[in-house]
C-alpha cells in the first residue's frame, strides 16, 4: 500500500518537479511488457517529424537497485511521458541511460533523464556527430518542424561515459551485456542484452516492418554486423523501430536483405559507370515498395549507398 501511494505521489509531482517546462506530448504512448521487469514503448512507422516525433522505440529494465533505460526518444516531451510511465511501474531511480546511437529521434529526450539524475552512456563515435554541422542543423530544423515539443530549451546532451568496447555489468538482480558495434548505422552503435530476461535491445541496427534509414551509415560494416549477430536463445528482440520480435532471426532478415540488395544493385551499376538516376530507374523495388516510409526514405537511402560505393571503389 505504501509503495503504491509513493508511486502515485511521484506521478502527480513529476510534472512540477522534474520537467515542468516541457510542452506535454499528447500522442498515445503505451507500455508494452516483455517480461515482468522489462518494458518498451513503440513509436509509429512514420518519418521523423510525424506523430509529434514519436517514431522510434525506447525501453527500460527494473533491477531492484534502480532502472536502466535504453534510448530516450525524439523530444524532451516524449521523454517526460516515458519517465511518467516508468514511475507508474516503480519508484526506483533511473540510474543509467544507454543511447544506442546519436540520431535525433533517439536522443533529444536525454536531457529529461539527465535532470532526473541518470548517468548517460553512449558508444564511441557520438562525438563525431555532436561536433558536426549536421547535429546543429538538425536541431535547428527540429525546433521548427517539431515545435513546441522541440524548442530553444532543447539541447544535445553529451554522454557522461563513452563505451568503446563490449562489456558486462550487474545492477540489482540483472546482468547486462553491452556490445559495441562501431560505425554501422551511425557514427557509433551499441546494443544491449538483458541476460536473465533474454531481451536484446538492438537500436537502429534493426528496423522491423519499415524501410530502414541509412543516412551516413557504413553499410558494409552494418551488413557484416547483422550477419554475425547471434539471436539463439533470445526471448525477444526490440528493434530501434517497429514492434518487438519473438522471432529475431526473421526480423533481422528484412534489414539485412534491404542492405544487401542496395549494395549489390549499386555496386554493379557503379562498376558499369552508370549514373545514379540510371541505376535507380532500372531497379525493381517491388519487394520493398509496400513498406512504410519507402516513398520518403528509399531514394535518399539509395543515393547515400551510391555515393559510398563510389568512394569504396576509388579507395580500392
Amino acid at each position: 500500500m505504501l509503495k503504491s501511494f509513493l508511486i502515485l505521489l511521484l506521478m502527480l509531482l513529476s510534472p512540477f518537479c522534474v520537467t515542468a517546462e516541457y510542452a506535454p506530448a499528447t500522442v498515445e504512448m503505451r507500455l508494452k511488457p516483455l517480461t515482468p521487469d522489462v518494458y518498451y514503448v513503440q513509436g509509429k512507422a512514420r518519418v521523423a517529424t510525424d506523430n509529434q516525433g514519436f517514431v522510434s522505440n525506447a525501453g527500460f529494465v527494473i533491477t531492484g537497485k534502480g532502472v536502466i533505460v535504453f534510448d530516450a526518444l525524439g523530444t524532451p516531451s516524449l521523454a517526460q511521458k516515458l519517465l511518467a510511465l516508468i514511475r507508474s511501474k516503480t519508484d526506483q531511480p533511473v540510474k543509467r541511460v544507454y543511447a544506442s546511437h546519436y540520431h535525433a529521434d533517439h536522443v533529444y529526450g536525454l536531457q529529461v533523464f539527465k535532470e532526473a539524475g541518470a548517468v548517460i552512456y553512449a558508444p564511441k563515435g557520438v562525438n563525431d556527430y555532436l561536433e558536426s554541422e549536421t547535429a546543429t542543423a538538425r536541431l535547428d530544423e527540429r525546433r521548427f518542424s517539431l515545435e513546441p515539443w522541440v524548442d530553444d530549451n532543447t539541447i544535445l546532451v553529451p554522454p557522461d561515459e563513452i563505451i568503446d568496447s563490449s562489456s558486462s555489468f550487474t545492477l540489482g538482480d540483472k546482468r547486462f551485456t553491452l556490445n559495441f558495434q562501431g560505425k554501422a548505422h551511425s557514427d557509433g552503435d551499441l546494443i544491449m542484452l538483458v541476460e536473465p530476461d533474454k531481451v536484446l535491445f538492438s537500436g537502429d541496427l534493426i528496423f522491423e516492418g519499415r524501410v530502414p534509414f541509412i543516412g551516413n551509415g557504413d553499410t558494409a560494416h552494418w551488413l557484416q554486423t547483422l550477419e554475425k549477430l547471434e539471436t539463439g536463445g533470445l526471448h525477444v528482440m526490440v528493434p530501434g523501430h517497429g514492434p518487438a520480435s519473438f522471432e529475431p532471426a526473421e526480423t533481422i532478415e528484412l534489414t539485412r536483405r534491404y542492405l544487401r540488395f542496395m549494395r549489390d544493385t549499386f555496386t554493379a551499376g557503379v562498376e558499369d559507370l552508370q549514373s545514379f538516376d540510371e541505376i535507380y530507374a532500372q531497379t525493381d523495388w517491388s519487394q520493398f515498395e509496400h513498406l512504410p516510409t519507402f516513398a520518403d526514405a528509399n531514394r535518399i537511402n539509395a543515393y547515400q549507398v551510391f555515393l559510398s560505393l563510389e568512394q569504396e571503389l576509388l579507395n580500392q
